[in-house]
């Protein structure tokens, strides 16, 4: 049996695709640095075959960031098998979607698929249990990506979403998510599937927060704090995080008494309010 060949991070050739050839090379140098293309390019090497939980598994273990998690509330996890949506508040941004999926993913008999940003579709180990949202680009190429998550609904599958469609910044004083996203609601009632929220309880540095602040006051558009994400998920190397799982709100609540926004948002707060318990 031929050996498989261990999947490369290739930090340039991503910044070539999205930004172009032009890219100084001490910026795709300092990219590498803040993504830590080395160290994972490691532990592609030493994990190469491994996939979907099981590579998420290895990520989470003593091999890379030593993760360890405290549940609360495992009782309000569905008993049966209909499908659901798992919605959750995003302080990290990376480290919690993982935490999240695995977790859910060995209760749910490894059923559970993540949506996310379609730049983590490089992480090709996780291709798997990975639905792509198109963030940028042209509209058939939008109608593509939302054919997968309509697709994705129509399955028997559970779905984690964070309807914030971006991690938490620090608003109003305090690390909260932004808006969330109506369209959660939306396709919710659409398919019939209660929703589960959750508490991820975390938060990156202050240089993540800062960052993010000035970039917003400068009237920069461009999400330049994303680039940082995985070197915040690497400061994040053995920490201990907490979750808190809520009872299920059936689909039913969410009526016409409230526009699918204002819904959205009510649930937003139910997931905080879960923190204060």
């Amino acid at each position: 049996m031929q050996e498989q060949t261990p999947i490369r991070l290739d930090v340039e050739a991503v910044v070539r695709q999205k930004i172009g050839n032009r890219t100084p090379g001490f910026v795709v140098s300092y990219l590498k640095h803040i993504v830590h293309e080395d160290t994972i390019n490691k532990f592609f090497r030493e994990h190469s075959g491994l996939k979907d939980y099981d590579f998420i598994r290895a990520v989470l273990g003593p091999d890379l960031l030593k993760a360890s998690v405290a549940v609360s509330g495992a009782e309000n996890l569905p008993h049966d098998s209909a499908p659901v949506c798992f919605v959750s508040n995003h302080p990290l941004g990376g480290l919690d979607g993982m935490i999240l999926a695995l977790y859910l993913g060995e209760q749910r008999n490894y059923n559970v698929r993540v949506i996310v940003n379609e730049l983590l579709m490089y992480l090709t180990p996780l291709q798997g249990i990975f639905v792509p949202v198109h963030v940028s680009g042209k509209g058939g190429q939008n109608r593509d990506y939302a054919q997968k998550i309509d697709d994705l609904y129509t399955s028997r599958h559970d779905i984690l979403t964070f309807p914030s469609g971006m991690c938490s910044r620090k608003i109003e004083g305090k690390v909260q998510d932004p808006e969330w996203k109506k369209s959660v609601i939306q396709k919710s009632v659409q398919h019939k599937r209660d929703i589960v929220p959750i508490y991820f309880d975390g938060q990156n540095s202050g240089f993540f927060y800062n960052l993010a602040l000035w970039r917003t006051r400068l009237g920069i558009k461009t999400n330049i704090e994303m680039l940082y994400l995985a070197d915040e998920m690497f400061k994040a190397t053995g920490k201990h995080f907490s979750i808190k799982i809520g009872k299920p709100i059936p689909y039913t609540t969410f009526d016409r008494s409230r526009t699918p926004q204002e819904w959205a948002q009510w649930v937003r707060n139910e997931v905080y309010n879960m923190s204060k318990s």
